[in-house]
């Protein structure tokens, strides 16, 4: 998902664009203003942090797009690609490292399992929203 600062700074071609450049197939996409049941379902994981009234305010602030990926590996490679929570402790080249600002606008939030991507996606997205294809330079990608 590229979060409410994200979008408002403009980065969201950019974003999807290292995502593509990485080989990931876009399944899914969606600018989507969150409802505030949502955001809490979405991060109910961390209801018990002191942050999470702060961060539920902040992702209803404006749109989020909402990506769904697919590819081999997709969830760990996608957290190295988008760089640790602190976009100061991000490494450069990373999403975060590149274009966060600090934890609280750190531009991008990414699965942290198979499972919960599985979760997350049936969350943001109905079932025909996502749209399983085959890009066509597949056999330039994958052996």
């Amino acid at each position: 998902m590229i979060k409410p600062d994200g979008v408002q700074r403009g980065l969201v071609g950019e974003i999807i664009s290292r995502f593509e450049k990485k080989g990931f197939t876009l399944i899914g996409l969606k600018l989507y203003t969150c409802s505030s049941e949502l955001a809490k379902e979405h991060y109910k994981d961390l209801s018990s942090k002191p942050f999470f009234p702060k961060l539920v305010e902040y992702i209803t602030s404006g749109p989020v797009v909402c990506l769904a990926l697919k590819g081999p590996g997709v969830v760990a490679s996608a957290r190295k690609l988008i760089g640790a929570t602190n976009p100061l402790q991000a490494e450069p080249g990373t999403i975060r490292g590149d274009l966060g600002i600090e934890t609280g606008r750190n531009v991008v939030h990414g699965s942290d399992s198979p499972e919960n991507g599985e979760r997350e996606i049936a969350l943001w997205f109905k079932e025909d929203e996502v749209c399983e294809w085959e890009p066509s330079m597949m056999p330039w990608l994958r052996e």
